[in-house]
């Protein structure tokens, strides 16, 4: 077991802590405007279903970079019956102060209309009231995790849910990753253009800028493989681990480049992989996609204690696992960074028995994160006890309780 995982099971959380200490709200989803202090304790939303409490989760994910919990476009997020000005301008808002261990953070973000009704436009960044270079430093500041019900059919479904779930744990311990995994998509999209308007071969004055983006596409696909291949190793070691009531699980990344790179070097693998480009243009303008790459890539997960695959667990086991693997990776975060991620819990504890809730609440303060659970009956929190802060959520207003 390697250093990082070596006081896991026995981990103490540090007294180091980010934490959502006031969050902001303009026309974002349901709420108007909005005004919410915290304190550094896991934070509880209840109320009725519709009320906001997802709304609230979501706000906090674009806190980091992406497209938040919902994965929404930029104009959709804009409340409904918001005034529109044509010309441009803020859309839609939130900011926030994040108490870190270096000190409060100050971070605003929002989607900026460009004009011509909001199709078009651009979202924006703001650190300690300076704007940022790219939405991509705020990896760099504020980490979160979440889960939320779309995702429990997640061992179910498709890879690429399962991808995008991964990317998103690998970005939390390297912020550079977000960066690779869009030079290399926008790379692909670009190539896939390129091979679908040539009807009838790549024309000999698109070849060389077509091997021009295989060549990026095997720089930043080897070294997005190359991360995920060195994160996986080490969340399959603390999954393997368990985390009380929760299973021990088995977590294994199968995919044709990070394959290449258990026995070629990273620059061996970029050739190698450069070269299945230029061989398999043919076939990729005929399926109107790119047939190999990381951008098929799986993560295979199984229940030691039962030694099944997640797909065929129940229901309420594939639960388990999938939270047991959020926790274990926010031990290793906070080991790694020394601060534990934020987690966006949406309504984790209906569906969990007594005894997972207590464990799940336990680990939460335990690792020392702050999280955001939400949930219709505030009686499922009561483990908590006053380790927890209570919000009532209804008709997008939010009050301490």
């Amino acid at each position: 077991m390697n250093n990082a995982l070596a006081n896991f099971s026995d981990y103490t959380a540090s007294q180091e802590r980010s934490a959502v200490v006031s969050l902001s709200l303009t026309d974002f989803r349901c709420y108007e405007g909005l005004r919410l202090e915290a304190d550094i304790r896991p934070a509880i939303l209840t109320g009725p279903n519709g009320a906001g409490k997802t709304n609230l989760l979501e706000a906090i994910s674009f806190l980091a970079p992406g497209r938040g919990l919902r994965r929404a476009r930029m104009p959709d997020v804009t409340r409904t019956g918001a005034r529109e000005d044509l010309s441009g301008g803020l859309r839609w808002a939130v900011a926030a102060t994040l108490e870190t261990a270096t000190g409060p953070v100050e971070i605003g973000t929002g989607f900026e209309a460009t004009g011509g009704g909001d199709e078009g436009g651009r979202r924006i960044v703001r650190l300690n009231g300076a704007p940022a270079r790219s939405q991509s430093v705020l990896g760099e500041v504020f980490a979160a995790v979440w889960l939320v019900p779309e995702m429990d059919r997640l061992f179910m479904d498709g890879a690429s849910g399962r991808r995008h779930f991964l990317d998103r744990l690998v970005a939390v311990f390297d912020p550079a990753h977000a960066t690779r995994l869009n030079e290399y998509e926008q790379a692909m999209r670009e190539r896939t253009r390129l091979l679908r308007d040539d009807k009838i071969g790549v024309r000999s004055a698109d070849t060389g800028w077509v091997a021009a983006l295989e060549q990026r596409m095997a720089e930043s696909g080897v070294a997005l493989a190359a991360a995920r291949r060195a994160f996986v190793q080490r969340l399959a070691a603390a999954c393997e681990l368990g985390i009380g009531p929760f299973p021990a699980a088995s977590v294994a990344l199968a995919g044709d480049v990070e394959q290449w790179l258990d026995d070629r070097s990273a620059l061996e693998a970029e050739d190698h992989f450069r070269e299945a480009l230029a061989v398999s243009r043919a076939a990729d303008r005929e399926a109107g996609r790119t047939l190999v790459g990381p951008h098929r890539s799986d993560i295979e997960v199984i229940h030691l204690q039962k030694n099944r695959p997640a797909a065929t667990c129940s229901t309420g086991e594939q639960k388990a696992l999938l939270i047991s693997i959020v926790l274990a990776h926010a031990r290793l975060v906070s080991l790694d960074r020394g601060t534990a991620p934020l987690l966006l819990l949406d309504e984790i504890a209906a569906h969990l028995d007594a005894d997972r809730r207590a464990a799940l609440f336990d680990e939460i303060c335990a690792v020392g994160a702050q999280a955001w659970l939400t949930g219709t009956d505030r009686e499922l929190f009561q483990a908590f006890g006053d380790r927890a802060q209570h919000f009532l959520v209804e008709s997008a207003t939010v009050r301490r309780v």
